[in-house]
């Protein structure tokens, strides 16, 4: 089996673009993971948490001031720089527009780290982003949900809370069996690791693609339309990320402009809101999985 896991590792970004399919080919078993996906979440956050190990997760003090100033930036500054420019045009209640709003305020994926070592990059940078930001989320969505007149800031930061209990409770296990059992770790159980949470974002995306397999059959031509603006969004925000910011964990920030957890907002806002995100967040996992494949000739830049 151990063997096996590290065929799974060495091909990890194959294992993503198979998930992809399979959400897309597969709906019925798309629907199916749909409420699934809070529990593997946190199954992958546990994974992910164990293998960075607790000293590289919470860094240095130093890291973690530069950390907050970059979780501040990416989930705070950038979503209300867009309403800026979104609510005096009108636009901010239009499906593309909100959805875009809501994932530039959403901490980073719980993959990043593993999308970080997928590139050949530290995923000890990427797990203090998500960490922190992850932690930080109800306090820095709420000026958000404010600034939209559509959201009710009270309702879907209580929901925030309860998801953010468990994210945070599954990387402090998580950290703290490593911990416990760091003398038993070894390199080649780590590659083992590393094939079983390969293997559980593969499982992961094709929950979030229960959207795209109907809208695809029912009209290709909107869905297109749909996957090049996300597509555009995303790895848009990656490339300027690596170009403006050009400190230590450079490939990290890159990763978690354009990959950010937009899934949380299935669990803490009301079906009104969350029903025209979901071809949004659909189409977002195909650059989202993509991210190793195509970033890794910019990140060996880092």
């Amino acid at each position: 089996m151990t063997g096996l896991l590290h065929i799974v590792a060495r091909n990890g970004r194959l294992c993503l673009v198979v998930g992809l399919l399979a959400g897309l080919a597969l709906p019925g078993v798309a629907a199916a993971l749909r409420p699934c996906l809070p529990a593997l979440v946190a199954v992958l956050l546990f994974l992910t948490a164990f293998r960075v190990g607790p000293g590289a997760a919470l860094g240095e003090l130093a890291l973690g001031r530069r950390t907050l100033g970059l979780v501040l930036v990416l989930q705070l500054v950038l979503p209300l720089a867009a309403l800026a420019v979104l609510l005096p045009l009108g636009w901010a209640a239009a499906p593309f527009a909100l959805a875009a709003v809501l994932m530039l305020a959403a901490p980073s994926v719980t993959g990043a780290p593993n999308f970080a070592i997928m590139t050949g990059q530290d995923p000890a940078p990427a797990m203090r982003l998500m960490v922190l930001g992850t932690a930080l989320f109800p306090l820095t969505v709420l000026p958000v949900f404010w600034a939209l007149p559509q959201l009710g800031g009270a309702e879907g930061l209580g929901a925030a809370l309860r998801l953010v209990v468990v994210i945070l409770g599954a990387v402090g296990a998580g950290l703290a069996l490593r911990h416990l059992m760091d003398a038993r770790v070894t390199p080649e159980r780590l590659r083992a690791l590393d094939g079983v949470t390969a293997l559980a974002l593969a499982v992961i995306v094709v929950g979030l693609m229960s959207a795209i397999g109907p809208l695809l059959r029912a009209d290709p031509m909107v869905l297109l339309g749909w996957a090049a603006a996300v597509f555009a969004l995303n790895i848009g925000l990656q490339v300027l990320a690596f170009l403006i910011y050009r400190d230590e964990g450079r490939a990290a920030v890159s990763i978690v402009a354009g990959n950010r957890n937009i899934a949380l907002f299935l669990i803490a806002l009301p079906d009104r809101v969350v029903e025209p995100l979901l071809i949004f967040i659909g189409c977002y996992q195909i650059p989202m999985y993509l991210t190793p494949l195509l970033m890794r000739p910019l990140h060996d830049r880092a």
